[in-house]
Formats: structure tokens, C-alpha cells, sequence
């Protein structure tokens, strides 16, 4: 391990320490380091402001393309999101990975994770759905819970509940269907959540279906979690995390929208309509596997959830669409392939799965 973060020592020795005292003296604040974030995060912000627009413009502008054509509506999508998610990705490790130096691996453990499995599921899951990311974002937090020693389980319960349930989606469904439906469908993703991630954790030797990579970043960040850190530590040490993780699963976060964008401009939703209101008792598995290329965040295919209840779809049904929308998509799929191997995924779908068809017959049976 070479990374800059890495070489940097507490000085033993007389030679040099007047050099480093100021960074290590109680109460010191080294503004430099500070100066330097706080800018990085002034660019973050106007890059993030701009991101839209100009994705519109370099589609319909300098491309040419039409607005509300298929190709136009997959190409801004494309330009829009990939940005988009990797600056999240980037922001969003940055800021976890200097949390994440404040806590041993024993700390984090201890607080997620202990000896109550389910204790920790259900944390878990309520962390997910405080977290305002969308599933593709999980993944580097994936990789950050199992750096921290958090068991498996737990971290997929929180994987799963992230894009599943959050606020913005509790909300719309709040104004457009009530506070009973946005109840229950808090509570079901939940529940989801909570017994996917209990479910995989007592499979044996889970932890084998997680990528050799993932556990090397756990063994060589583990020394670096010490509170005496200064603040210049702490932000090399995020950021070295930052490049590490993002080098490696950028290419699958742009495969993985490159699909969701085909998908994005050229699925038709009358057909989906088509689909989902019949009341066939295949319509809600039906709904599930239809919902699994699509690829969009939980507040973004609502909108697309009521046009098909306008349209005569089942409540279940396009609910049980809709988490597998956001919770099981191919391009999620795709970036997890990067941490995790095929049979480990393919019981991860299973799962998650199999709960969200029960909670669209539970719908379909109360509603």
C-alpha cells in the first residue's frame, strides 16, 4: 500500500517535530486542509448545479437530437446521469470515508453490527432510509460497511432499504395516494429489507461471495481508523478511499446507466399498463421481472406508478413493480458485480424477490 495517507506517522523523534506540532496541538483547526475541502465541495456544488442543463444542451443542442424522442429522451438521460452518479459516488465516499476514520472496526461493529443480528438489520435498514441515495450510490457504502466489519446481513439489509423506501418517495406517495398507502409501503419495504438482509446473513459462507478486493480494503484501512488523527490525515486518507473505490467500479456505473438510458427512452408504458392491470395471479411476479431492467430512483418512477394506477394497474401490482424498479434493476445489478460474484447476487435477487411479489399479493388482498 502506497498511498499518501498511508506513510504519514506520528514524529518520535526531536528532528522535525516543530514541523507537524501545530497539526497535532488540542483545539488546532489547520484551515489550509479545511480551505482546501471546503473549496473541492464549492466546485462540487456549482458542477452539480450545472449538470442538468448542460446534459440538455450538448443532447438537444450540439447533438441535435429532438427533445421528447426516444433517442433524445436516452441520450440527456445518459449525459445527465452518469455525471451525476459519479459525483455523487465521489462525494458521497469522500464524506463516509473521513467519518469512517473517527471509528475503529470494533466501534462500528459494536454499533451495527454486535452480537443481536436482528438489532443491527433493522438499523440498518432505518439508516437506508435517512440516506437519499439512489441504488447505484449504495454500492461504495456497501463496500464501506464491510470495511467496517458490519456482517453482511446487516449491510444488505441497509443496501436494500436505501433505494426501496426514502423520504421523497414517502412523500409523493403521501400526496397522491394518502398516508395509509405511504405507511404501509414504508413499512413493507422495511420489512423487506430487514428479513432479506436476517435471510442472507445465515447462509453459509456468505462472505465468499464478496470479491477478494473488497477484503483487501478492509484489512489495509483498518490501521488507519484511529481518533488521534489530524484532519490533514483524515482528508488524504478519504480521499486515497475516493480514488481506490471510484477507480474501480466507474466503468460499471457508466455500463450500468448506458442500459437503464436504452431502457429509459425506449420502454413503452402503455405496454407496462397493458401488463399490470390485469388481475392474473401472475401480474404481480409478472410486474417484478418487468421492473428489473428498468432502471430509475424511487421518487423518479412514481410519477410513472400513478399514470399506470390511472390506467387501470393494481395498487400491489404496481408497488411490487416499483420496488423492483428500484431495489433489484439490472444496472444496480451491473455496478454490484464489481463487489460481489454471480451466485451471491443471484441469491441477493431471490430474496429481495420473493419479498417484494408477497408484499404485492399483500396489497392486491387489503387494498
Amino acid at each position: 500500500m502506497s498511498d499518501g495517507f498511508v506513510s504519514v506517522q506520528p514524529e518520535v523523534s526531536g528532528g522535525s517535530s516543530s514541523q507537524i506540532a501545530p497539526q497535532h496541538a488540542p483545539g488546532g483547526v489547520d484551515w489550509k486542509a479545511w480551505g482546501t475541502v471546503v473549496s473541492l465541495g464549492i466546485v462540487w456544488w456549482l458542477l452539480w448545479q450545472i449538470l442538468e442543463p448542460l446534459a440538455n444542451w450538448a443532447s438537444f443542442q450540439l447533438l441535435g437530437l429532438t427533445p421528447g424522442s426516444r433517442l433524445g429522451d436516452a441520450v440527456a438521460f445518459f449525459l445527465y446521469d452518469v455525471p451525476k452518479i459519479l459525483l455523487l459516488l465521489a462525494g458521497m465516499i469522500f464524506l463516509v470515508s473521513t467519518v469512517r476514520t473517527f471509528f475503529s472496526v470494533e466501534r462500528t461493529r459494536q454499533l451495527l453490527g454486535g452480537k443481536r443480528e436482528g438489532v443491527g438489520n433493522v438499523l440498518s435498514a432505518l439508516l437506508g432510509v435517512v440516506t437519499p441515495f439512489c441504488s447505484c450510490s449504495a454500492v461504495p457504502l456497501f463496500i464501506g460497511f464491510v470495511e467496517s466489519g458490519i456482517p453482511l446481513g446487516v449491510t444488505f439489509s441497509f443496501l436494500i432499504a436505501t433505494p426501496m423506501v426514502n423520504e421523497i418517495a414517502l412523500v409523493m406517495l403521501f400526496g397522491l395516494f394518502g398516508w395509509q398507502i405511504a405507511a404501509l409501503y414504508m413499512v413493507t419495504g422495511l420489512l423487506v429489507a430487514i428479513l432479506a438482509g436476517v435471510a442472507i446473513g445465515r447462509i453459509p459462507n456468505v462472505e465468499k461471495g464478496v470479491e477478494d478486493f473488497v477484503w483487501k480494503i478492509a484489512v489495509g484501512r483498518d490501521a488507519h481508523s484511529d481518533e488521534s488523527m489530524t484532519w490533514r490525515e483524515r482528508f488524504l486518507s478519504a480521499w486515497a478511499m475516493t480514488k481506490e473505490i471510484v477507480g474501480k467500479v466507474w466503468l460499471y456505473v457508466i455500463v450500468g446507466i448506458a442500459v437503464g438510458a436504452g431502457i429509459h427512452g425506449y420502454v413503452p408504458e402503455d405496454a407496462l399498463a397493458g401488463i399490470l392491470g390485469k388481475s392474473a395471479w401472475w401480474s404481480v411476479p409478472a410486474g417484478v421481472i418487468l421492473g428489473i431492467p428498468m432502471y430509475s430512483n424511487a421518487a423518479g418512477i412514481i410519477p410513472v406508478v400513478h399514470a399506470l394506477m390511472e390506467k387501470g394497474a393494481a395498487l400491489g401490482t404496481v408497488l411490487a413493480f416499483m420496488m423492483s424498479v428500484v431495489a433489484l434493476s439490472l444496472p444496480e445489478m451491473i455496478i454490484l458485480r464489481r463487489v460481489l460474484k454471480p451466485r451471491l447476487i443471484a441469491i441477493f435477487v431471490a430474496i429481495v424477490g420473493v419479498g417484494i411479489i408477497f408484499t404485492g399479493y399483500l396489497f392486491n388482498l387489503v387494498l
